[in-house]
């Protein structure tokens, strides 16, 4: 495997899609050596001799640099990130940080002389569609939907920041474009937090009557994150292609009513009504990825089912809520 013996930075190391990476490189590799970032002490930290943590701001050119140095390949996971309700709100509060943060982490390692590079994007990025859509189907000259406006453009930009520096220095540059991903160590602040976490934190809390934003029949292509940290595995294990973009997702149709059920059984907890907000923040009414391209050439395939993932999700939060401070 390509990542054996190699020295991997992981940007956003400690964050839920980051801590999976960081923990599915050490399951593939005896000899993979991490190094993760960090911006507080306020994290999570694996304890394993093979990863070391350091703390960076990578909206600093000289952090970025230092971090960044003496690496074979880096994983660029760190982002700002918030949920339907902040992205409707205040979508501007999480534009400006993740420009800045890209564009610094992305010059760092190319000057660092990394050889390969994978980035993580987002759907958003997407225009508004119906059903299934590839990779090569991203229309630049339609905005993405309406909601993800912001956040869709500056990962737009960060893409295409990749593939000039990919033809100024060479470096291997794939773009990982990420469904709705959970699962332990993310935001379950109802400030920030995406859709199936904050579910869970109500469900745990047992809230009563249970309030859902949007409409049961919404429906989504969501990943566990121990899933997403396989599939960039496989990706830096693939051959390499350059500068290549790929969905990364389960391509399957989750509705948020099953999260819903999922969620209340889970928690164990049975409320008297389930009040559906109609007037709440929501996008199209189905949108999932083809993910078909990372299947054909990686052979990757996700294999934790929805379900199972609430599961592990709610029973770490029950376990870790009184402590976890995101």
């Amino acid at each position: 495997m390509y990542i054996d013996g190699k020295t991997i930075f992981v940007a956003g190391g400690t964050g839920m899609a980051g801590s999976a990476i960081v923990q599915q490189l050490l399951a593939a590799s005896p000899s993979v050596k991490i190094r993760a970032s960090f911006r507080s002490k306020i994290g999570h930290f694996i304890d394993d001799p093979r990863v070391s943590y350091e703390q960076a701001d990578f909206r600093n050119a000289d952090d970025c640099a230092r971090i960044a140095r003496g690496c074979d390949a880096a994983v660029l996971s760190a982002a700002v990130t918030g949920g339907a309700r902040q992205a409707t709100e205040e979508p501007w509060r999480i534009l400006t940080d993740n420009v800045v943060l890209d564009v610094r982490l992305i010059e760092a390692v190319c000057l660092a002389r990394t050889k390969r590079v994978i980035y993580v994007s987002s759907a958003t990025v997407y225009q508004e569609f119906e059903g299934l859509i590839a990779e090569d189907q991203l229309n630049w000259n339609i905005d993405p939907v309406r909601s993800y406006m912001g956040t869709g453009w500056v990962n737009r930009y960060a893409e295409k920041l990749c593939q000039f520096w990919h033809q100024q220095r060479g470096v291997s540059f794939t773009i990982a474009r990420a469904s709705n991903i959970f699962g332990p160590y993310g935001k379950f602040d109802p400030r920030s937090a995406n859709f199936i976490p904050a579910l869970i934190r109500k469900a745990v809390d047992r809230m009563d009557p249970f309030e859902v934003w949007g409409n049961p029949g919404v429906t989504r292509d969501v990943i566990y994150s121990e899933d997403f940290g396989g599939a960039v595995v496989a990706l830096l294990n693939a051959p390499d292609a350059g500068y290549d973009i790929f969905n990364v997702g389960t391509g399957r149709r989750t509705q948020v009513g099953e999260v819903v059920d999922w969620a209340l059984r889970c928690a164990e907890h049975a409320p008297r009504e389930v009040v559906w907000r109609g007037d709440a923040p929501i996008s199209t009414a189905f949108r999932a990825l083809d993910c078909s391209k990372l299947t054909r050439v990686t052979g990757w395939r996700p294999t934790v089912a929805i379900e199972d993932g609430i599961a592990r999700t709610t029973r770490w939060w029950q376990e870790n809520h009184a402590t976890w401070p995101r």
